[in-house]
């Protein structure tokens, strides 16, 4: 009988089966001859003419080839047919625009390990050639590519691809788990006030667009400034809020109107170069995919209003400051704060990329930081706390008592994200980070990395018509609901920062359709130990 570990590497052999054909490109000089597969020291060869010959109806000697394509689950000539003539590039512009970005080299090269060309594992071909093929068609697909490959032999590495499924596995069950763990959790209620969530109805629309010139970029910063209705309630801090990579102040509006509404100052912020117009240029080809590298440039942005608070070109009398952002805006707040990343980021990434781990897709913008400069970045003064939605930094910080700030952090995040799962990125991420006893962690049971995008068309249905056309399957549920309910739990945070009181920590909290915790340090810390 066949052991366990043979049976699973046949098994992976069929996943495989959809990612060889999509990333394996090269120059149109002639068809390459073979696959090789290699697992527990055995080669299995695979004619790709015999390949081509079989999918058209020629039989030849091809009995042993229909047993290994039945592995790879092509069961018929007509789906091995409909795989062959499936197009793997559909807008060559947008492609290019992803693979000459930094996220995009990197997958690629770290693809070209498990998938060697011949012997060539450096990926840069990879990329040339995929340019040359994407010259000659609008639509390339897997028979194209069969016919383009200027090699002998495609070798791909089941055990390595094993390995990155088991990650993945992995990954996913420990966030299963912290779902399974957070009912198991022994009930705590607080005092919670019994007000409706946050109305969306609100008609608070006193805000002004004040553009801002600044000395970093060609064009000024359009600035949206809410300044409160509501005065006589006088608050101690005002608010910055940033969207995140290829988000726009007008996501955040909802955000913005409820907390002018109860009386703070705030001002949020497009960044240019990162903001939903980059990614429209993505989608269209003419820019690349934004990363990391647009991080000292959001720095310098934020900078700049503080310093046209200073000057009295935005005029309200608070002067504590919250930095509040979306994903890459809390990112970014955090960096402003003045937190020191730790040494040790390149070790964990070479890791962490080596093991293509995409569970975490915020690891591809953290691990990029290693080749961004940010040491000249000045420390934001009179920063009374950081609000972070859908934070991440796991990689940047790392629990050790040297890296901690004092300052309060309010992490929100939903077990429905894989961009920045909650068990490391908002969790792991407040153990590692905040000093604070004032910091807390909401998290929203279904709530994905996009429910906190407000897009247009949203109010009367649960998917947006704009660039993003997000439906369920990625917002997760109810965005609606997740909005009010983190407008609620955010002005509460506040409220309680004014009088510098902590949130009593509650758990397995349901209200309308949401289930959801509050969490401070002890607890996440158990939920953590358990995993």
């Amino acid at each position: 009988m066949r052991s366990n570990s043979f049976i699973k590497k046949l098994v992976v052999l069929g996943t495989v089966g959809s990612l060889v054909f999509p990333n394996l490109i090269y120059l149109k000089l002639h068809a390459a001859e073979r696959f090789e597969i290699h697992f527990d020291g055995m080669s299995i060869p695979i004619s790709i003419k015999e390949l081509i010959d079989w999918s058209n109806g020629e039989e030849g000697n091809s009995s042993e080839l229909a047993n290994w394509l039945n592995l790879l689950g092509f069961k018929d000539r007509k789906g091995l047919t409909k795989f062959l003539n499936t197009p793997l590039v559909r807008d060559k512009s947008m492609a290019r625009q992803i693979l000459r970005s930094w996220s995009g080299r990197k997958l690629l090269d770290e693809v070209s390990d498990l998938i060697l060309m011949d012997e060539d594992s450096s990926g840069e071909s990879v990329l040339d050639t995929l340019e040359n093929l994407l010259n000659e068609k609008d639509e390339v697909t897997t028979f194209d590519l069969l016919n383009s490959l200027a090699v002998k032999a495609i070798h791909i590495d089941l055990d390595g691809w094993i390995e990155v499924a088991n990650n993945w596995r992995r990954e996913l069950k420990k966030q299963q788990k912290l779902i399974s763990d957070l009912a198991l959790l022994k009930e705590i209620s607080g005092s919670r006030e019994e007000r409706k969530l946050s109305n969306f109805m609100i008609q608070e629309n006193e805000y002004e667009l004040i553009p801002l010139v600044v000395s970093h970029r060609n064009q000024p910063l359009l600035l949206e400034v809410w300044n409160p209705s509501i005065r006589e309630k006088n608050r101690r801090n005002w608010v910055l809020l940033m969207p995140g990579l290829g988000g726009d102040r007008n996501h955040f509006t909802w955000l913005a109107r409820s907390l002018s509404h109860n009386g703070w100052p705030v001002v949020v912020l497009d960044h240019p170069g990162s903001d939903s117009e980059a990614l429209e240029a993505l989608v269209k080809g003419r820019l690349p995919l934004p990363g990391a590298e647009v991080i000292p440039d959001r720095i310098n942005d934020l900078h700049s209003v503080l310093q046209a608070k200073r000057l009295g070109k935005i005029d309200f009398s608070a002067e504590n400051l919250v930095l509040m952002g979306h994903s890459l805006g809390a990112l970014t707040a955090i960096l402003a704060s003045g937190a020191k990343i730790e040494d040790q980021l390149e070790n964990r990434c070479i890791k962490v990329l080596d093991n293509l781990s995409l569970t975490n897709l915020s690891a591809l913008l953290q691990c990029q930081l290693i080749d961004i400069n940010l040491s000249e970045r000045k420390n934001v003064k009179n920063l009374s706390a950081i609000v972070g939605i859908n934070s991440f930094g796991s990689f940047l910080w790392q629990k050790n008592i040297e890296n901690q700030i004092n300052t309060p952090l309010f992490l929100t995040g939903g077990t429905f994200d894989l961009v920045t799962p909650s068990i490391s990125e908002q969790l792991g991420l407040l153990v590692s980070l905040s000093s604070s006893p004032l910091s807390r962690v909401l998290l929203i049971e279904g709530a994905s990395h996009f429910s906190p995008i407000r897009v247009e068309g949203q109010m009367d249905q649960s998917k947006g018509e704009d660039l993003f056309n997000l439906g369920e399957s990625i917002v997760g549920y109810h965005p609606l609901s997740v909005q009010s309910l983190l407008a609620f739990e955010i002005i509460t945070f506040l409220e309680n920062l004014e009088k510098q009181k902590s949130i009593i920590p509650e758990t397995n909290i349901t209200k309308d359709e949401l289930k959801f915790h509050i969490l401070d340090r002890d607890i996440i810390e158990k939920l953590i130990k358990a995993q």
